[in-house]
């Protein structure tokens, strides 16, 4: 389903699309749209389409008339949308299919600012009114004898406060939410009779606009709130008496101004089912994930919040390994944020109070809003080691609780010279959240971005950033952009970024955040741009490639990614540029770009809208020199050349490691991106291939923080080591399993006490079920031995020699034809050695091997394929 936001300057687009005035009537050549699920709201001089179900919009046309356009409605007597112009008296609009426009002047309508509420019943007649509790009559069926005449005007039997109205096809009678009290009201127009039907549930406590109404063909209206864009339903909303209604959350859509809807009431809007485990409404999400879900069968009402002390940054090209470090030694510590023993924050006595800082110096704790959202208590959360890591000159957090539970949270980040290089948005994608609805919010009648993020462990986030700096003036721009590279450079900045488990309590917070500001400085400027209609819900990097899901909201046909790939942590960056096609809602996006260690991009669409940005990261490798004694000569980590074909759990990237020290130097690699645990309890065996000097201890850290090591013995020669998870022990002698993993750690150990070179090199890391092989792979040295045989997709030869040189592989048909797709030759190593062969389109049937080393040894046999 597709929303129109608001219309505005619909007047005079005659004069550049051809329209024509006869009789008084100015007209177009235009069709009548269909009676389908899209919806229409206008704002200003733009019509947008808006999916009921997802909230999501698009542009479909701007600049449409001069003036503007309220009391939009659909006609389902002629198929067209109908409107009364602002600006022009006694006017209205009639717009087809292509946006095409025929205005009608009527004299009889009196004259009003703004009819900006309006709809037409089932039969084609139009009723509107402005702010009073008059309302207006005029026949819009065409097969009507008195059609386009006006009829005439009657007063509602209770005065109410709306923004708009919508016939329902079930009755034919007119329904609206009044603002500030949030009752339904239920109007029959023969009479003007207005009908209190009580407060709707979900929308009490809220004092919003609701400036666009919808209905579907079952009776369920849809009430969408100007300032958060959230779409709330009403269920059958003919069948209520005496108060009892069934009400919730439908959507989050876009905030908006000036502005009405319509839509055909009596065409569907898809429901998601809650419990099937599909998409049903094709909104991308799926069950508890959809916001009409809220409540229903076992999806919860309320999602607990993740804590300011989490949040804040995300890896990138120039911080990758500062941030690996800190999450490692959290991980290492086994840090948790203890809420119940933080500092409570108590509202100062200078809270609000005017000139109480100079703009520019102004305490980051002076900007926490206190008391706005019902909380219980708000306490200090500060995430002080991003001080180190960031562009931060100073980090203050907060959390807000209800009872035991962070409801919300608020992170201020005071920076110079540039705006805070980190968004949550970002970097929540990074750390393995999916992104599931970008749109607007409305603080001042200015769009804020605000986007709805599902953490990994499940939980959901409505979220907020934007800045505020000073010009030259010592007034206050407030600026809040989807992109970085947007914000104004050389400047300081004052960082806010707000999450929160209620769009409403979010919404609370950040206009409490304006006032703060003020309270030290005027506003005098809001900068602000659209977000991206086009985004990536959710990305990961595994085994060689980016895989994308990308949420299309206004049917790009394709999509570029720009950016910069590395290969290993310690590699340099390549540039990389492609282009992708996507069809649908939700597209699925793969690239292929090899084994790489991070990728930052930037994916642009067709159409020139804002970009979305993004950073996906395979989980890191570091070094762990923070001993005392220690000094690295060489430390490189070396991108994996070779694709991964096992069938186990590969960590990928090879390391180098020349180092001196008395104690211990080491390299450690996290399991997932955000030092997350990963339950890898399936396998058996942790297996790794290492040549170096002395002892390698190999250290398991588990979530709950317990330590399980084993020790290796290396030397020159490369090695292969299976360790079975039995194998790692903890101090107090205790075996594990591989479940709840965060990082393995390998360390070189000085024995002696004293300053000793070390040196590793440590290659195709992976945790797997296959077992050590045996040394030889037959007691008979001079056999060779094809496994598994018969063949279905692939097997492997294992053939014997006594020196190292080369070999020549052939492959015949029964009738001794060579088959040239399977020639091969490579090297031979002293002892047991193996070849790789692929079916690689040979028929099913019998077919002969010879194979000879450099040392004139020959080998052969048959290989069966099925």
């Amino acid at each position: 389903m597709k929303y129109f936001y608001t219309l505005a300057t619909l007047v005079m687009f005659f004069l550049f699309s051809g329209s024509r005035q006869l009789g008084g009537f100015l007209h177009a050549q235009s069709e009548p749209f269909d009676c389908t699920y899209n919806a229409y709201l206008f704002q200003y001089n733009d019509i947008y389409a808006i999916d009921l179900a997802s909230g999501s919009s698009y542009l479909v046309k701007e600049n449409v008339v001069s003036g503007s356009i309220n009391g939009a409605a659909y006609n389902s007597a002629d198929g067209f949308l109908w409107g009364y112009v602002s600006g022009t008296a006694k006017t209205i609009v009639r717009i087809g299919k292509n946006f095409e426009t025929d205005l009608y002047t009527i004299p009889e309508i009196p004259v009003t600012n703004n009819n900006y509420v309006g709809d037409i019943d089932l039969y084609g007649q139009y009723y509107f009114r402005a702010g009073t509790s008059t309302f207006h009559h005029v026949d819009l069926n065409p097969d009507s004898p008195s059609y386009m005449q006006y009829i005439g005007s009657m007063d509602l039997s209770h005065s109410i406060s709306i923004h708009d109205w919508a016939f329902n096809a079930a009755d034919n009678m007119l329904y609206t939410v009044e603002k500030k009290t949030n009752i339904l009201y239920r109007i029959d127009v023969e009479t003007g009779n207005v009908e209190n039907l009580g407060v709707v549930p979900i929308l009490s406590g809220n004092n919003y606009t609701y400036g666009a109404v919808y209905f579907d063909v079952d009776g369920n209206f849809y009430v969408s709130a100007n300032q958060t864009g959230t779409v709330y339903v009403i269920r059958a909303v003919q069948n209520i008496v005496n108060g009892t209604m069934n009400s919730n959350v439908f959507a989050f859509g876009p905030a908006s101004a000036s502005n009405d809807g319509a839509r055909c009431p009596t065409a569907p809007v898809p429901q998601e089912d809650c419990i099937n485990g599909s998409d049903d409404d094709g909104d991308g999400l799926v069950d508890c994930d959809d916001p009409s879900c809220s409540g229903v069968a076992s999806c919860p009402v309320v999602e607990l919040t993740s804590s300011g002390n989490d949040g804040g940054l995300e890896s990138n090209d120039r911080l990758a390994n500062l941030i690996s470090k800190r999450n490692y030694q959290r991980a290492k510590d086994n840090y948790k944020f203890d809420a119940l023993s933080a500092k409570k924050i108590k509202k100062a006595s200078n809270y609000l109070r005017k000139g109480a800082y100079a703009p520019s110096a102004i305490e980051l704790k002076a900007l926490v809003p206190l008391g706005i959202i019902g909380e219980s208590s708000t306490i200090e959360s500060a995430p002080e080691d991003l001080l180190d890591l960031t562009n931060a000159k100073d980090i203050y957090a907060v959390d807000y609780l209800n009872g035991s539970e962070t409801m919300s949270a608020l992170m201020i980040i005071k920076t110079e010279e540039q705006v805070y290089e980190h968004s949550k948005f970002i970097c929540d994608r990074f750390l393995g959240a999916q992104l599931l609805s970008v749109s607007t919010l409305q603080l001042r009648e200015k769009d804020f971005i605000r986007s709805i993020i599902k953490q990994a462990d499940g939980t959901k986030e409505f979220a907020l950033s934007f800045s505020a700096r000073l010009n030259e003036q010592d007034r206050f721009v407030v600026e809040s952009h989807w992109n970085i590279d947007r914000y104004s450079p050389n400047s300081s900045y004052y960082n806010f970024q707000i999450w929160s488990n209620s769009v409403d309590d979010l919404l609370k917070l950040a206009d409490e955040i304006l006032n703060l500001l003020e309270a030290n400085a005027p506003i005098s400027d809001y900068k602000t741009s659209a977000p991206p209609p086009v985004f990536v819900k959710s990305a990961k990097y595994e085994r060689g490639a980016v895989h994308m899901n990308v949420v299309n909201n206004n049917k790009t046909e394709y999509i570029r990614l720009e950016g910069g790939l590395k290969r290993s942590e310690t590699s340099e960056s390549e540039s990389v540029g492609l282009e992708s096609e996507i069809d649908g809602y939700i597209y699925q996006v793969v690239v292929e770009t090899g084994n790489i260690f991070d990728f930052g991009f930037r994916i642009s669409n067709e159409n020139g809208d804002t970009p979305d940005d993004l950073f996906v990261a395979d989980a890191p490798w570091g070094l762990d020199d923070s001993q005392t004694g220690t000094r690295v000569a060489q430390y490189e980590v070396v991108a994996s050349t070779q694709g991964y074909y096992g069938e186990g759990y590969p960590v990928e990237r090879n390391i180098n490691l020349k180092a001196t020290t008395n104690s211990y130097v080491g390299v450690y690699r996290a399991l997932s991106p955000r030092f997350a645990a990963v339950n890898l309890s399936r396998y058996n065996n942790l297996v790794f291939n290492a040549t170096g000097t002395g002892i390698l201890e190999i250290q398991l850290i588990k979530a709950d923080g317990d330590l399980y090591t084993h020790e290796v013995s290396m030397s020159e020669k490369t090695e292969t080591f299976y360790l079975g998870h039995e194998l790692f022990r903890n101090s107090n002698g205790a075996s594990t399993d591989f479940s709840n993993l965060k990082v393995i750690q390998f360390n070189l150990k000085a024995s002696s006490g004293i300053a000793e070179q070390k040196q590793m090199e440590l290659t195709a890391v992976e945790f797997t079920n296959a077992g050590k092989p045996a040394k030889f792979i037959d007691e008979n040295l001079n056999r060779s031995i094809v496994s598994p045989n018969p063949v279905i997709t692939d097997t492997t030869l294992y053939f014997y020699d006594e020196g190292m040189g080369t070999y020549t592989f052939q492959l015949f048909d029964m009738n001794g034809r060579a088959i040239g797709s399977h020639l091969m030759a490579g090297n031979v190593q002293a002892g047991q050695n193996n070849i790789q062969i692929s079916r690689k389109g040979l028929d099913a049937g019998l077919y002969l091997y010879r194979l000879e080393s450099s040392s004139k040894r020959i080998w052969s046999g048959r290989i069966l394929v099925k």
